[in-house]
């Protein structure tokens, strides 16, 4: 009797439990949220978008095609617009000043944000949050705000229509959104990291270099894109500063350009499209990046 009543536990045991018909939330499929929620985002997508389309495809169309249908697509479609902006020595030289501007200003905003960011994340002194205090007070004034004094202060430096008076104010600028983000990013770094590396005989400027460099490399990509292509879109700034074409960057290139040729609409859409494309593919690629970047920061 005993013996039956334990090969009958023994067999109830080891016989699989019956599906409840109830899968597992981590295993089941995935719900949709409500279709209103994407109906919203598709519309947010397609206002973002539609300009850009139609710049673009507008530059592969005449100034009749446009002038009978704005709204159709290219038929035949024409490539003379891009290879005559293309062929344009304006162009080229207005995309370089673009280029040496936005690397020059990603590359301070970069540098000097890592190393302001660094001391206030990992240095106690007095005056810390007051000093962290007023980079996050920088965000709320822009520099459409400023611009009067700025360029009296430029002027003052005898940096008017010259490249290094667009490059300065565009660091200065771009300094508070990278502290807010490597803020975090460096305070999340463990304290036993930098005490072994003091142990090992690692001064603090090595620290930087070799282990809190490559641990806020995620933020330090984000801002740095955030900078280039701030840079590259500025036109306010270039507009104050700059007087003479030859230092024109592609924003005011395009103002430029659109008075020259008013009457060739699909001429100034393809030198619009060519001018915008490079920040806008940029940010594209490293779009993930950017994402990556300020989820960490909010992380740390």
């Amino acid at each position: 009797m005993g013996a039956t009543t334990a090969t009958t536990r023994t067999s109830s045991a080891a016989k699989p439990k019956a599906p409840t018909g109830r899968r597992d939330r981590r295993d089941g499929p995935r719900k949709w949220g409500h279709p209103f929620t994407y109906f919203v985002a598709l519309l947010f997508v397609g206002v973002c978008v539609a300009p850009v389309l139609y710049m673009v495809l507008g530059g592969f169309r005449t100034n009749s095609q446009i002038t009978t249908d704005p709204a159709a697509l290219p038929n035949p479609w024409v490539a003379g617009n891009y290879i005559d902006v293309l062929k344009s020595t304006m162009f080229w030289g207005e995309f370089a000043n673009s280029l040496i501007v936005a690397i020059a200003s990603t590359a301070g905003i970069v540098v000097l944000g890592l190393m302001v960011s660094f001391v206030i994340a990992r240095y106690d002194f007095r005056l810390k949050g007051a000093m962290y205090s007023l980079f996050a007070a920088g965000l709320m004034f822009p520099m459409v705000v400023a611009i009067t004094p700025l360029y009296l202060v430029i002027k003052d430096l005898g940096l008017v229509d010259n490249l290094l008076g667009v490059i300065v104010p565009q660091i200065a600028f771009g300094l508070p959104v990278t502290v807010i983000i490597l803020v975090p990013f460096l305070r999340a770094i463990p304290n036993e990291i930098e005490e072994a590396a003091a142990i090992d005989g690692m001064s603090r400027l090595g620290f930087f270099f070799h282990m809190v460099v490559p641990l806020s490399l995620p933020g330090v990509v984000t801002v740095g894109i955030l900078g280039f292509v701030g840079s590259w879109n500025n036109y306010i700034l270039p507009l104050y500063i700059l007087n003479s074409q030859a230092n024109f960057t592609l924003p005011l290139g395009v103002q430029v350009f659109s008075s020259q040729y008013s009457t060739d609409t699909a001429k100034v859409l393809a030198f619009t499209s060519l001018a915008m494309l490079p920040a806008l593919i940029f940010f594209s690629v490293f779009e993930k990046r950017i994402v990556g970047g300020l989820t960490g920061a909010v992380k740390g």
